[in-house]
Formats: structure tokens, C-alpha cells, sequence
């Protein structure tokens, strides 16, 4: 399901860091990865304020953000760290959300 929306219907594999133009495969690693619908995934790119809402959530990283970077799941309303063999631990917000 989407961790936006909670929907099941056009799911898409989102890189929370951009791989770029053809980009690194590197990144495509599962504490960089999360499922979301296509129309937030259209959003976080056409949008500045959903783009500031993904940056605040984990959905979106910076360039110098770690992937240690908390990821918000809004329908469990839970925070989550994404570990790189695909686990995912329950956390507290990010410092900067408290």
C-alpha cells in the first residue's frame, strides 16, 4: 500500500534519494526504496509544498541526508528506520518534528 494514501491501485517504487539521470544502481537499495501511488509520486516532483511534506516525512532525501532518515507511515501513524535487507524497525520522529 501507498504510506501516503494507504492505496493499492498504481503503486510505483519510489527512490526517497533520486538516482539521478540514469543514475547509480547503488541507490537501489531497500532503506531507499518505498512504495507509493503514481499521483504523490507526480506531486513530490511538480509540488513545493508536498515536496517540503516528503522532505519532513522521510519520503524524499537530500543529497546529504543518510538514509538512517526516519520515514513516516501516515496510515499506521508510526515512524519507521528502513534497514538495507529490506526490515523496517519502529523509531521515534526525527528531532527536528519534535
Amino acid at each position: 500500500y501507498c504510506i501516503h494514501c494507504g492505496t493499492d491501485d498504481s503503486l510505483q517504487v519510489h527512490h526517497r534519494r533520486n538516482r539521478g539521470m540514469g543514475g547509480s544502481k547503488t541507490l537501489d537499495r531497500y532503506d531507499n526504496l518505498i512504495r507509493i501511488c503514481a499521483w504523490l509520486n507526480y506531486q513530490m516532483e511538480q509540488n513545493a509544498d508536498i515536496a517540503t511534506e516528503a522532505r519532513d516525512m522521510g519520503w524524499k532525501l537530500g543529497q546529504w541526508d543518510g538514509f538512517d532518515t526516519p520515514v513516516f507511515d501516515k496510515m499506521q501513524k508510526k515512524w519507521f528506520l528502513l534497514s538495507q535487507d529490506g526490515k523496517k524497525f519502529e523509531t521515534t520522529p526525527p528531532m527536528y518534528l519534535i
